[in-house]
């Protein structure tokens, strides 16, 4: 599949991601690509994120690739029973640990837990060995679950902007990768 022929959705976590966050970029760069936007980006409530994401895969015209950061892997993970459009596969970055009690800010516990049932569409996990918000080992344990393929991204903290990922040359060749796999 090229991009050209898939409706990607951005689906960006907590605080959402800012102009110098790859995911801000890819939107620029693949003309196909629209961000799912939320009311409540510092305060979200998992019910309405959930809702906004099943809204938009629904209204696509495309086959759908999710494009999934941090707590937006969590709301997309709980929207596949809402999709009513087939979702041609998800790219699934940075998943954090929502049942960790440890986790701030707090309310991002009301994203938890992930459901385990095997995700209906191929699917890549990447994960870092050193993220704030989640350990390798619970990345490893939910994308098993999930019958996801796992990347390993090293020491390389949330993948995203304040980690050094701006551009992020190595996920966009991953993402092509993985969507060259995938069929319409």
């Amino acid at each position: 599949m090229k991009a050209s022929d898939a409706d990607i959705l951005i689906i960006p976590g907590y605080t959402n991601s800012g102009p110098s966050h790859w995911q801000s970029r890819w939107e620029a760069k693949l003309s196909t690509a629209r961000r799912v936007e939320q009311a409540e980006w510092t305060k979200p409530v998992r019910e309405d994120w959930i809702a906004r994401i099943a809204e938009e895969v629904n209204a696509s015209t495309r086959p759908v690739v999710l494009v999934a950061h941090s707590l937006g892997v969590a709301s997309a993970i709980h929207a596949i029973p809402l999709f009513r459009k087939p979702v041609a596969g998800a790219f699934l970055v940075a998943p954090p640990d929502v049942t960790n009690p440890d986790i701030r800010p707090k309310h991002l516990m009301t994203f938890g837990p992930y459901p385990r049932d095997p995700l209906p569409f191929p699917s890549i996990t990447v994960a870092s060995r050193n993220d704030p918000f989640g350990s390798y080992e619970h990345a490893d344990d939910i994308a098993s679950s999930w019958g996801s393929f796992l990347v390993d991204a090293g020491e390389s903290g949330h993948i995203n902007a304040d980690s050094g990922h701006g551009p992020w040359p190595e996920g966009t060749m991953v993402f092509a990768q993985f969507l060259s796999r995938l069929s319409g």
